[in-house]
């Protein structure tokens, strides 16, 4: 976690990332792409405009250091070229209380806040169960309506047992969260998005800001927008299978897809606990990456028939305040 001080704060993030940043209202905030020269995607991010004159930025842990590495670099350019921008590296930890309906009443017997105010994307400073200076953000990866809550690292745990003392809360382990993102159909930096993965290819083009594909001043602006006019060569997509047996697991990541003479890959896969069927997703040709497509997968050396599908998978209750 991050924040992003100065009058050029905005600048500084728009050379940076896809998003329109600067028409994000008061601490609205928006999932964008940091991309390298080449189009691809160096990291998915959560850039907030916050009330309190600067931006908040949260990274995925495991590409922290890179991150880190070319917002400072890109700060000395800029600040050398006489902007100003500061950025300053956060020692808080985040804690995500996800789950709809028992989310928000959990949560609010802790808050002198009104949580109904909070809508998707959307955050705010307040004091949690006593703690002082969290950043409540009404995010998740779970297609849910939750929570990611930013507080200072010397009291997270305070905080984390503080609200296990609710029967209704419970940990989460790595499958759970796994099963729910891809549910929702939500990517897994490293797995289906990387460096060598273009936002097009991905389709993930909705995070493109209009006016930034017009002024195409974003790293790899010229591949990714000469990807949307002539069309990516693959695509990301979602499948659905039939069960493979007892003992035969679901259709995992790195597993070979087979269509007739067009091979693709598997990035990410599980038995979905909701829809009692397999689940994954993956890059196929884009000829093939309509839904109902019918393909073929391969499972422990054996083929079995899988269908494009739309994503998610499952519909996702993300919570719009009135």
């Amino acid at each position: 976690q991050s924040r992003v001080y100065g009058r050029d704060r905005v600048k500084f993030m728009e050379s940076l990332v896809v998003g329109d940043i600067a028409e994000l209202k008061p601490d609205q905030g928006t999932l964008t792409l940091l991309t390298n020269e080449k189009g691809g995607i160096v990291d998915d991010l959560i850039v907030t405009n916050t009330s309190e004159d600067h931006l908040y930025v949260v990274s995925n842990a495991g590409c922290a250091d890179k991150d880190l590495a070319i917002m400072k670099d890109r700060v000395k350019e800029l600040q050398a070229a006489g902007s100003d921008v500061h950025l300053e590296v956060l020692d808080n930890a985040l804690l995500a209380l996800q789950g709809s309906p028992s989310m928000a009443r959990v949560l609010q017997a802790g808050l002198s806040n009104d949580l109904g105010k909070l809508s998707f994307m959307n955050s705010a400073t307040m004091t949690v169960f006593g703690v002082p200076g969290c950043r409540v953000t009404r995010c998740g990866y779970t297609g849910e309506d939750g929570v990611e809550i930013s507080v200072p690292a010397g009291r997270v745990v305070e905080l984390a047992e503080r609200l296990l003392g609710d029967p209704e809360v419970w940990l989460a382990g790595l499958a759970a969260r796994d099963s729910l993102r891809l549910e929702a159909g939500l990517c897994l930096y490293g797995n289906d998005i990387d460096e060598t993965t273009t936002p097009v290819e991905a389709s993930l083009v909705w995070t493109l800001g209009k006016r930034r594909r017009t002024a195409m001043d974003f790293p790899g602006a010229a591949v990714i927008m000469a990807q949307i006019k002539e069309k990516p060569k693959r695509k990301r997509v979602g499948l659905t299978s039939a069960p493979v047996g007892a003992g035969g697991g679901g259709v995992r990541p790195c597993s070979p897809r087979c269509v007739p003479a067009v091979p693709g890959t598997v990035t990410s896969g599980c038995p979905s606990p909701s829809l009692r069927k397999n689940i994954a997703m993956g890059y196929v040709e884009a000829a093939y990456s309509r839904a109902g497509t019918a393909l073929t997968v391969e499972v422990r050396k054996k083929q079995h028939p899988a269908l494009v599908t739309k994503m998610p998978f499952v519909p996702t209750h993300y919570y719009m305040a009135k």
